[in-house]
């Protein structure tokens, strides 16, 4: 599933080209891409089409689009497989294309913004948006906490909020109410990089340990949006259908049996929630 640097990547790529543009038709070519949109398709198309985006926001791995009522936004899920492509007016349409957004930008002039998704997992709907502090944030992401490269995260609640939770702390990390936008891979990348063994419980990090370890979640992000994100194959791409290249970098994550970057010792794969988890039992010894 995309995290937090794959759709910031989209979330960028798209600012450019859809701030200031009015929507001027929407196609629903697949109502499986609605399921987030509970009024259905007839309701989504009337929402949209004449309004103007006025921004581009994420948290964690949602993204929208706030709308010129200043009530609502378009928001996408990308789930497993979803793709927002910015594409020419009259393009060949795209596999697995499932909504088509025709636009009119004052600069750019007409485009396409196209919904993909393979698996079908992924979706759009257009929300409403409720106060978050000084942000306003849709209803449906208003459950997940704030990521670590949001300005407002609370790194000193974050801390606290492990020494109270008894879960492993690769759980913690991918507990999006917790902390949002850290995957499978980023969370087995930064444990690696922290030296902590990813089932050593959040309770027993000593706070140095901890404080290691969000830097270190802070960089492995940093250090993925850089290169565009984590791509296996051409699922997860930028709105332009190109891949990232952080998957070239990655120290534990998919290194199962192969040499440790650090110690030279064997790289682990075990089961971990019907996924897998990445780890060096040498370099991230459980204590």
């Amino acid at each position: 599933m995309p995290e937090l640097p794959e759709v910031e990547v989209v979330r960028a790529g798209l600012a450019p080209a859809v701030v200031g543009a009015t929507i001027a038709s929407v196609s629903v070519l697949d109502d499986r891409a609605l399921t987030r949109h509970l009024a259905g398709p007839t309701d989504f198309v009337a929402r949209l089409e004449g309004r103007t985006v006025t921004a581009a926001s994420r948290r964690g791995k949602f993204l929208w689009l706030p709308l010129d009522d200043d009530a609502s936004a378009l928001m996408a899920h990308l789930g497993m497989s979803g793709q927002l492509l910015l594409r020419a007016p009259g393009s060949v349409p795209e596999r697995h294309e499932r909504v088509r957004i025709a636009i009119e930008h004052p600069q750019h002039g007409e485009l396409a913004v196209v919904f993909a998704d393979q698996r079908t997992f992924g979706s759009l709907a257009v929300d409403g948006l409720v106060d978050d502090g000084p942000t306003r944030i849709p209803t449906q992401a208003a459950h997940i906490a704030r990521d670590p490269m949001d300005e407002l995260f609370d790194d000193v609640l974050f801390l606290d909020s492990l020494r109270r939770r008894g879960s492993a702390i690769k759980r913690a990390l991918l507990d999006q109410t917790l902390v949002s936008g850290i995957g499978n891979i980023y969370a087995d990348e930064a444990l690696w990089a922290a030296r902590v063994h990813p089932e050593t419980p959040a309770s027993r990090l000593g706070r140095p340990t901890a404080e290691r370890l969000l830097a270190e979640v802070r960089l492995v992000l940093a250090k993925a949006l850089a290169e565009g994100g984590t791509s296996f194959d051409a699922q997860y791409v930028n709105v332009n259908g190109q891949a990232g290249y952080f998957a070239h970098s990655l120290n534990a994550y998919g290194r199962g049996g192969e040499p440790c970057p650090r110690c030279g010792g064997p790289i682990t794969r075990v089961s971990f929630m019907n996924r897998s988890s990445h780890y060096c039992p040498r370099c991230q010894r459980r204590r």
